[in-house]
């Protein structure tokens, strides 16, 4: 093999190897579910009772909110500029968006996060400690490319792509593609010169509960920000805004790890995808000069308490679907490398959780494969807009637990990255730069079947 694991990698990978190989990722919320559905089950521990409360919550999360006045006064007040009317637009299925597919498509399950830099004024640095960036003054923070009618749209998300061709050592050859960002037909004038553009696609909504149950200090522990073991490695938390608790608290959720926890994650979405205000965002990202208190809207909070009960409960208990394959060779080869190259260090096989306010969460032994921290992945994948601590060129580990269902449940190719330009797994490998760098090289170095087993494990999660 032109990839060889030395006696001492290969003993350090037979040792984890124990806790990395479960049939059940999510414990006993595991589902059974496959197909294109795979992602959108209940915690499969959770009582009759909770499965009711999964049921509301869902119907929130799937059907349209709809314009002000409206006699569906429980799902109105959409806009006046917005880039989805339902969770389901971005999420589809649960699982993940995608970038615009051809001239003329419409962002939706795609979005364009805006800011400046900061003038490093005690003001602006007050600002950053409590909102993470400075917000373009126009435009707000997100793009929104829709609007109701009467008002204006802020513009239109163009992605074209540069190509280049990667050469494996074995002569086999990928071509990668750059995604170039254009805001075509701006609507309230020209964008800041300095604007900071970051095109982020939706992540898929399985095990977020579970996420939200690993005990803070099982995350800290990893941290290593000054790669004092010396392996190349040196993730971080970000530390971010909790509104409710009002102190700043470590970053879960979102591909800068942005949010604390689900109902804040939740509630900015509406905000920000929907234009729709909540207690915790009781304003939308409408920017002052873009005048939206001209039009009607469904009140100070449009998004109730008990509505974002219901659909905080719904993202907490989307269960993770079982892996498959697991007693293929191929699968188990593909492990090892795993394991081998070094990937383990950021994408964390297992955890156990900790207590949590629902039982069902509570306890379970899970294996999303992340450590949450943030890792600077190389200047390829740089979007270059910090984000709280969270600097332009790092990311959050994305949890990798149901890969191998992202095709089924898409109902098509299936995109991965935080702006979904990689076509397949080896492409979002090859991206893999800076903290990833030697892994990747280790993998352009291997031959065509070794790289075959390690997609074969990653398909099996």
């Amino acid at each position: 093999m032109l990839f060889r694991l030395g006696s001492l990698l290969l003993g350090a990978t037979l040792a984890l190897n124990a806790q990395a190989n479960p049939a059940k990722p999510g414990g006993d919320t595991t589902t059974d579910k496959t197909g294109a559905n795979a992602y959108s089950m209940p915690a499969a521990n959770l009582s009759f009772q909770k499965r009711l409360d999964f049921s509301v919550g869902n119907s929130f999360f799937r059907n349209p909110w709809v314009t002000a006045p409206a006699t569906t006064d429980a799902r109105d007040g959409l806009g006046p500029l917005f880039n989805t009317n339902a969770c389901q637009s971005c999420h589809v299925k649960d699982g993940r968006g995608h970038p615009p597919q051809f001239a003329g498509d419409n962002a939706v399950s795609m979005l364009v996060r805006l800011s400046i830099p900061s003038d490093g004024s005690p003001e602006q640095q007050a600002w950053l400690r409590v909102h993470g960036v400075i917000n373009e003054p126009t435009y707000g923070g997100q793009l929104q490319d829709m609007a109701i009618p009467g008002a204006h749209p802020e513009g239109r998300v163009q992605i074209d792509y540069q190509t280049h061709i990667v050469s494996m050592k074995d002569g086999t050859e990928v071509e990668l593609r750059q995604p170039q960002l254009t805001v075509a037909e701006p609507g309230y004038g020209t964008l800041h010169p300095d604007t900071l553009f970051s095109s982020r696609i939706a992540p898929p909504m399985i095990g977020l509960g579970l996420l939200e149950a690993i005990d803070e200090t099982d995350l800290l522990v990893r941290e290593d920000p000054q790669d004092s073991n010396g392996d190349g490695i040196s993730g971080r938390a970000n530390r971010v805004w909790d509104i409710a608790a009002e102190q700043t608290v470590i970053g879960r959720f979102g591909w800068k790890a942005g949010q604390p926890n689900l109902r804040q994650q939740d509630a900015g979405a509406f905000a920000g995808d929907m234009g729709l205000s909540s207690s915790l965002f009781p304003a939308d990202d409408c920017a002052p000069a873009q005048g939206c208190d001209r039009y009607p809207d469904g009140g100070q909070i449009e998004v109730s308490d008990d509505i974002m009960d219901s659909v905080t409960f719904y993202s907490q208990h989307l269960a993770v679907p079982a892996r498959r394959n697991l007693d293929h060779p191929d699968v188990a080869a593909g492990e090892q490398l795993f394991l081998a190259l070094g990937c383990s260090g950021c994408h964390t096989p297992s955890y156990t959780t900790g207590e949590h306010d629902s039982a069902a969460l509570s306890h379970q032994k899970i294996y999303p494969y992340t450590d949450l921290l943030l890792h600077d992945m190389g200047e390829g994948l740089a979007d270059n807009r910090p984000e709280f601590q969270a600097n332009g060129q790092e990311w959050r580990t994305p949890p990798l637990w149901g890969l191998g269902y992202a095709g089924e449940v898409a109902g098509s190719d299936a995109y991965y990255l935080h702006d979904g330009r990689a076509r397949s797994l080896l492409e979002a490998i090859l991206w893999h730069g800076g903290e990833a760098e030697a892994a990747k090289q280790s993998v352009i170095a291997m031959s065509s079947e070794e790289r075959a087993q390690l997609i074969a494990f990653l398909e099996s999660l």
